[in-house]
C-alpha cells in the first residue's frame, strides 16, 4: 500500500496524513467512504451467519424505560424465527467476524492495512430495526463505523465520566454528555479514537460494519508472553531441582530461606535475558488465529505451481528475524526471508515468487496448504 497516496477511504487524506493528526487522537467523519457498500452482505446473508454454530453472535433488545431491565442480551446461535419481527422497534443483531466469512467483507478489510495486522482485530456487522442501538458506550480500541445500508444517527462525546449503569448485561454510561451528532447515510464512515463515548440509533432499518483494532491490556499480555516463555523454557533448558545441602536447622520454619527466593529469581532471569525468547513469544502469540477459525485440511495433492494465498483465518506476521503464522515461528533469512515476508504484507505469492523459494521453504509452504492455512491461486 502506497501510505503517502490519498484514498477515498480516508475522505482524500492519505494513511500517512490520517495516522498522523487522527488515529488514537481524534474523531474524523468521511463522506462516501465506500462507493459500492450496498453490493456487500445483505439482511438475509447475515441471518444465515447468526444461525451457525460456528459464528458468534449477540441480540440486543431495547425495552420500554419504565421495564424492570430496559436491556436485554443473548447469544446465538438464532433461528430465523428465533429473532423479533422486523418491523418490530429497538433490537440489534450483532456478528462477529464475518471478514473470515464472506470474500467482500475480507476485502474491505484488507483497505485498512494501513494499520499494522497486529491491531487488527475483526469486522463485525450489526442489523437493527428503527430505534435500534446498543446504547452509550465506549470502546478501548480505535474502530470504524462504516454505514452499509438504511441510516443511523450517531451522538459522541469527549467523555469524563466513564461509570457505567449498574446491573446492566451491557456497558451503558450511566451519564452521556454528547457533543457531535452525525447521521450515516450508506458509504459513510466515522473513525473514532479508543475511549470516545457513542450512542448511534438506527432510523428506520439499518446495517453497519464496525472495523476494529485489538489493544492488548498490559497485564493480560503479560500473563500470556510469561506462560508461552515458560512453555519454551521447559523445552530449551534442562530441568533443575533446588538443592539446599547446606541448609542448618531452622529456628523460624515459616521463614522462606534467601536460597530459595534466590533459585526462584534466577529462573525468571533465564527467561527474561533472552530477548528472542520474547519476541519469539509475542509474535507467536499476536499471530494465533481467532478462536472461531477452522481450518480445512486439503485432501488432494498440493501445488506451488500457480501461487499460493493466505486463507482468509489465517493470521501471518514477521519481525527482523522470525515469520509467525497461526501462532508457531519460524527462523527466516536471506531470500527465503523476504520471500515469506512479501507473502505475509500482501497475502499472496504468484507463481515466480514460488519458484525462487528454497526447496526446504518451498515444502513448508506446502505443509501450509495441506493444513488449509494457505490456498493454491487460480
Amino acid at each position: 500500500m502506497q501510505v503517502d497516496q490519498p484514498l477515498p477511504l480516508l475522505g482524500g487524506l492519505s494513511p500517512a496524513q490520517f495516522m498522523k493528526r487522527y488515529w488514537h487522537k481524534k474523531p474524523l467523519l468521511i463522506r462516501q467512504a465506500v462507493t459500492d457498500i450496498q453490493s456487500f452482505l445483505s439482511r438475509g446473508a447475515l441471518f444465515d451467519l447468526a444461525g451457525r454454530d460456528d459464528v458468534q453472535s449477540r441480540l440486543v433488545i431495547q425495552q420500554a424505560a419504565s421495564a424492570k431491565q430496559p436491556w436485554r442480551l443473548r447469544h446465538g446461535p438464532f433461528t430465523r424465527r428465533g429473532l423479533p419481527p422486523l418491523k418490530q422497534p429497538g433490537w440489534t443483531l450483532l456478528v462477529q467476524s464475518v471478514d473470515l466469512l464472506d470474500a467482500r467483507v475480507q476485502a474491505l478489510r484488507e483497505q485498512f492495512r494501513f494499520v499494522p495486522d497486529a491491531r487488527l482485530d475483526d469486522v463485525m456487522l450489526s442489523y437493527a430495526s428503527d430505534g435500534g442501538g446498543v446504547g452509550p458506550h465506549f470502546d478501548s480500541y480505535d474502530v470504524f463505523l462504516l454505514q452499509a445500508q438504511g441510516q443511523r444517527r450517531w451522538r459522541i462525546g469527549r467523555q469524563k465520566d466513564l461509570m457505567l449503569q449498574e446491573g446492566m448485561p451491557l456497558k451503558i454510561l450511566a451519564d452521556f454528555q454528547p457533543e457531535q451528532e452525525f447521521v450515516l447515510e450508506p458509504g459513510d464512515m466515522l473513525y473514532l479514537p479508543p475511549r470516545y463515548a457513542h450512542d448511534g440509533v438506527a432510523q428506520g432499518e439499518c446495517m453497519t460494519y464496525s472495523i476494529g483494532f485489538r489493544a492488548p491490556d498490559q497485564v493480560q499480555l503479560a500473563q500470556s508472553l510469561l506462560q508461552g516463555m515458560a512453555e519454551q523454557l521447559a523445552e530449551s533448558i534442562p530441568p533443575k531441582r533446588y538443592r539446599d545441602p547446606g541448609q542448618p536447622a531452622s529456628d523460624c520454619p515459616a521463614q522462606i530461606p534467601l536460597e530459595l527466593q534466590a533459585f526462584a529469581q534466577d529462573a525468571l532471569n533465564k527467561a527474561l535475558r533472552d530477548p528472542d525468547m520474547l519476541t519469539r513469544t509475542l509474535g507467536e502469540h499476536l499471530s494465533e488465529p481467532a478462536a472461531a477459525v477452522w481450518f480445512q485440511p486439503q485432501e488432494s495433492a498440493c501445488s506451488l505451481q500457480h501461487g499460493v494465498c493466505l486463507d482468509r483465518g489465517t493470521r501471518m506476521l514477521y519481525d527482523a528475524r522470525h515469520l509467525f503464522i497461526n501462532g508457531e515461528s519460524f527462523e527466516a533469512s536471506g531470500r527465503d526471508a523476504q520471500l515469506v515476508r512479501r507473502l505475509a504484507d500482501r497475502h499472496f505469492l504468484d507463481s515466480r515468487d514460488c519458484a525462487r523459494l528454497s526447496p526446504g521453504a518451498a515444502q513448508l509452504l506446502v505443509q501450509w496448504l495441506v493444513s488449509g492455512w494457505l490456498q493454491e491461486l487460480k
